[in-house]
């Protein structure tokens, strides 16, 4: 039976600026980095979280899958969007979005990571 989710991967193309873009920009932590038979297996994962996400290198002409209104590779929970919002920002990460935006699930925001990729920062409402 399964348990947990273990690893989602998001493809990029220099994984050491993926690496700071994660653990500096958005506060995630370094999980694994470590030469492989395919090439480097880096992860990071959020503080206190076994999912870990893989940093894993792609081709820039290969493109990045989904498109104009689909979801992006990760969703990551927040409980205050706006303050996270904020404290990003002012690392330089960049937002689709000038504000947070309310939805009636509750809150969310858009993040770019240096290879394009769609990071949505949500915060749900709480009953």
């Amino acid at each position: 039976m399964l348990t947990n989710i273990m690893y989602v991967t998001v493809y990029v193309t220099d994984q050491d600026r993926a690496l700071d873009f994660y653990t500096e920009g958005l506060g995630l932590e370094k999980r694994l980095d470590f030469p492989g038979p395919d090439g480097r297996f880096l992860t990071v994962g959020v503080p206190g979280s076994p999912v870990q996400i893989i940093l894993w290198s792609h081709a820039a002409a290969a493109g990045q899958p989904g498109g104009a209104g689909a979801p992006g590779p990760l969703i990551l929970e927040s409980e205050d969007v706006r303050k996270d919002f904020e404290i990003m920002r002012r690392r330089g990460v960049l937002f689709e979005e000038p504000e947070p935006v309310d939805y009636p699930f509750g809150v969310r925001v858009e993040a770019v990571d240096p290879d394009g990729n769609q990071i949505s920062l949500r915060q749900q409402l709480k009953p």
